[in-house]
């Protein structure tokens, strides 16, 4: 029995929607395999589906935490799910009334054994979907920029599996049909196997120097890509010491990667980069550094928790007083426009005063709540600040309420006093150690290493430090998204190699890109 049902299903019957993963990027899981993952009661998922999709899943706020079950097969491991358990999981997991997701890497019909599940659930008398996915042949071609078909080359391509049935005396594939029908061959799981391939395939007759690649973890960001022929690509392969998953593409296509290779081309490609920003606000960089190439590991150090709002609901109470009203961070806006909406104000209860912001991600904040800033530096810090204020008539004599972070520098409070202002500081929110992961972090730094650590506040720099320990923190170099942050790095003994000159999160990452650039220049040199 099949269906496409997006309302729950009757508790007593449940359903299982078969879903494809995708290769790994999680950016190619489909629009519904998505919906899908946010609104089920369990998952069941194959070994190579990444984790990222699973801490979507579990990101949701839930009445009950979604079931998580691995069924991965890891190369006939012992330890592996055997198919039969596999199908008896999903009917028990169904028949309990539950939404399954049953998330298979790549697409469930091509070489996934979803028909073999899909036949176990009808036979069940058990609801399911079929969601297909974006198949590894196709994908990891593409990512290695070589197109499976392409005018004038190839117009035509064959998905074959290089690993069969071992009950079977014989192979089911005819290699020399292969060989003689020309376009695209693209090879799964045939690692051990391609000698014997790659012999039966010349044998019938095609030639032994047909352009051949081998893609080993398509679509991540330690995808690896090899070149040779078809007749060399073994020993080349062995030489690199490529292992699966490996997609193997042959056929005169593969030369095209020459000029369109992208993925693997990207500035920041096989960069493993640490993000300690604030989970709320770690995904601005994330995203921004693995749209560069590199791989992300993200370990936030701090979590925003706001502080008793009495005093700023005091202040509120009291706005016509102020002249000018000071924000050093988007959290502080954040935090203030919530009080002020509260209280059941808006942008015009700020008309009397003058508005003042260090940096321009503060200022666009401020804008997208109708407030326009009166004054930002040209850089982005407190002491540039004072520099604006500095020599201004208005500020003199005026009562300026300022709005910050608990612990913050008081160069601004005590800057603005002697230009004679007389200043209220509200301690808005503090940045406390947020140690998620942390044990995990180091363990993977102390194994595998980062080639960068981000740090966008002082208070990162100390969080991460107190999670991860002294040691493991000094491991890797620093990238500072400027002075003050960079000043806290090298006091906590961190080597700073990277200092955004503009202290906004793409300044942070286009500095980032040009270290690594100027290094892959001197090396080349």
């Amino acid at each position: 029995m099949t269906g496409s049902l997006s309302a729950r299903p009757d508790r007593d019957t449940g359903i299982v929607y078969l879903v494809g993963a995708g290769p790994g990027d999680p950016g190619l899981l489909t629009l519904r395999g998505g919906e899908l993952l946010v609104m089920c009661d369990a998952i069941v998922y194959d070994a190579l589906a990444n984790p990222a999709l699973l801490a979507l899943a579990s990101a949701v706020e839930r009445d009950e935490p979604v079931e998580l079950h691995d069924v991965g097969k890891r190369g006939g491991a012992a330890d592996s799910s055997r198919q039969a358990e596999i199908n008896a999981l999903l009917v028990r997991l169904a028949r309990e009334g539950k939404r399954v997701v049953r998330l298979k890497g790549g697409d469930p019909f091509v070489f996934g054994r979803g028909g073999e599940e899909a036949q176990a659930l009808a036979a069940a008398d058990i609801q399911f979907e079929i969601v297909p996915g974006v198949t590894a042949g196709i994908a990891a071609a593409a990512y290695a920029g070589i197109p499976v078909t392409h005018r004038g080359v190839a117009t035509s391509v064959t998905l074959v599996t290089g690993h069969e049935d071992p009950a079977r005396d014989a192979s089911g594939t005819d290699w020399a049909a292969l060989a003689r029908a020309g376009g695209t061959i693209v090879l799964y799981m045939g690692v051990q196997t391609l000698p014997r391939i790659a012999e039966a395939l010349i044998a019938g007759g095609l030639s032994a120097d047909t352009p051949a690649a081998m893609v080993q973890w398509g679509t991540h960001p330690h995808q690896r890509a090899v070149v040779a022929t078809l007749g060399t690509l073994h020993d080349t392969a062995v030489r690199e010491k490529l292992s699966a998953p490996v997609i193997t593409i042959i056929g005169d296509v593969v030369a095209l990667r020459d000029e369109i290779a992208w993925f693997d081309t990207r500035p920041l490609f096989g960069k493993r980069i640490v993000v300690t920003r604030a989970r709320s606000q770690a995904a601005s960089l994330s995203e921004r550094l693995a749209a560069a190439g590199a791989s992300v590991i993200e370990m936030p150090a701090t979590r925003i928790e706001s502080l008793d709002p009495a005093p700023l609901r005091a202040a509120l109470g009291r706005l016509r007083d102020y002249a000018w009203i000071a924000f050093t961070s988007q959290n502080a806006v954040r935090f203030f426009w919530d009080e002020l909406r509260a209280a059941g104000l808006d942008a015009r209860a700020l008309a009397g005063a003058k508005v003042a912001a260090v940096g321009p991600a503060t200022a666009d904040v401020l804008l997208s709540h109708g407030l326009a800033v009166d004054v930002a530096p040209d850089r982005f810090v407190a002491e540039a600040l004072l520099d604006a204020l500095h020599g201004r008539r208005d500020v003199k004599g005026a009562r300026v309420l300022y709005a910050t972070a608990e612990g913050a520098r008081d160069t601004l409070q005590l800057g603005l006093q002697e230009l004679g202002a007389v200043v209220d500081r509200v301690d808005l929110y503090r940045s406390v150690l947020d140690g998620s992961g942390a044990e995990q972090l180091a363990v993977r730094m102390r194994n595998d290493g980062a080639d960068l650590v981000t740090f966008t506040s002082a208070s990162s720099v100390t969080n991460f430090v107190d999670a991860v320990g002294v040691d493991v923190a000094r491991e890797a170099p620093a990238a500072s998204i400027g002075p003050v942050t960079t000043q806290a790095a090298r006091a906590a003994g961190l080597d700073v190699v990277v200092e955004a000159s503009e202290s906004t999160i793409p300044g942070l990452v286009n500095a980032i890109v040009d270290h690594f650039a100027g290094a892959a220049s001197a090396a080349a040199r």
